[in-house]
């Protein structure tokens, strides 16, 4: 499998980033090259940036005069830094990532969905937590704070009437990479997962979690983008033939998912193992993969849904307003 991966693999887990400086812009590579850098995560619902890595779908659209990079992240955090430092000129990240750092003046646009679904809310199968009514003051992990996984979990918990300790209520939230979701439940160190596919597909089959919610019950399940493909406004307007070569490997990726699924989950699992060193089972993914849709459309009601129950949640300081957050003149035929 042809790839050119630098893991970043970074402790810190960030909320709200103010906007960095740095040229977004795709830089200049060997010779009379531009480099063009695509960002992702080693989880399910990036399983386009992995399948048009593997089928060379960015370099078909980007052509020879033009060297694609790829890397992977931690959190959307490290993401969100590198693409306000023009480290990255693209590529995918959750919804409340970026939605954050688009509050906070950082430049990001979404130019593209990439799946919805994929977030599933499992309990330790000795935590005798059995239902959401069980939870109270129970440890519950998500990938960051704030993120999109930690803001479904949460908005649903108010809802039911529990919030965290970070809004005064009892339920205690930590972070982790969903890489160590498994050993922490093994350990007893968190008792409710909010995790990202395959790895709640993984909590479940392999260590006999409890699916307290599953991913059309938690919050905006099977309408919020799981992942989006973004770019900076600045590079948008600078090289649109750019951005729209980018977003077309993107959808082509997709469409080739869609179109060949078995082959699809082969590559994803080889992808995840080579990046994390963990190899998901056959059954597993497939599990994982039914609880997962793959389209490039998004849903620009749902964003700003899930950016007001943000706000309500006070991961953001100020009621959002994302009616320019989102450009789909790319994905449009």
């Amino acid at each position: 499998m042809r790839k050119t991966l630098t893991v970043f693999v970074i402790g810190a887990f960030l909320l709200l980033l103010s906007a960095c400086g740095g040229n977004s812009s795709a830089s200049g590579s060997s010779g009379d090259k531009q480099k063009i850098v695509i960002g992702y995560f080693p989880n399910l619902n990036h399983a386009p940036a992995m399948v048009a890595i593997e089928k060379q779908l960015y370099e078909k659209q980007l052509g020879d005069d033009v060297d694609v990079e790829y890397q992977t992240f931690p959190d959307g955090g490290e993401f969100m830094t590198a693409l306000a430092a023009g480290e990255i000129q693209g590529g995918l990240v959750g919804p409340g990532p970026a939605m954050n750092n688009y509050i906070s003046g950082v430049d990001v646009e979404v130019v593209a969905g990439s799946s919805t679904g994929g977030t599933v809310i499992l309990s330790r199968k000795d935590s005798g937590i059995k239902t959401v009514d069980d939870i109270k003051d129970a440890t519950f992990i998500t990938p960051g704070i704030g993120c999109t996984h930690d803001v479904q979990y949460e908005t649903y918990m108010k809802e039911a009437g529990i919030t965290s300790n970070r809004t005064g209520g009892q339920m205690k939230h930590v972070t982790g990479k969903p890489a160590q979701y498994t050993t922490m439940f093994e350990k007893g160190e968190v008792d409710i997962a909010a995790a990202p596919e395959p790895w709640g597909s993984m909590l479940e089959l392999k260590e006999g979690a409890n699916v307290l919610l599953d991913f059309d019950e938690v919050s905006f399940g099977e309408t919020l983008p799981a992942a989006v493909f973004v770019t900076s406004s600045e590079l948008k307007e600078e090289n649109p033939e750019l951005v729209q070569k980018m977003v077309d490997a993107h959808k082509a990726s997709i469409d080739y998912i869609n179109e060949h699924q078995d082959e699809a989950i082969d590559i994803t699992i080889q992808s995840i193992y080579d990046i994390t060193g963990q190899k998901m089972e056959r059954d597993v993914m497939e599990s994982a993969w039914k609880r997962t849709n793959f389209v490039y459309d998004v849903d620009e009601d749902t964003i700003q849904e899930f950016g007001d129950s943000s706000f309500d949640l006070q991961f953001l300081k100020e009621q959002p307003d994302f009616s320019a957050f989102v450009d789909k003149s790319f994905i449009e035929e």
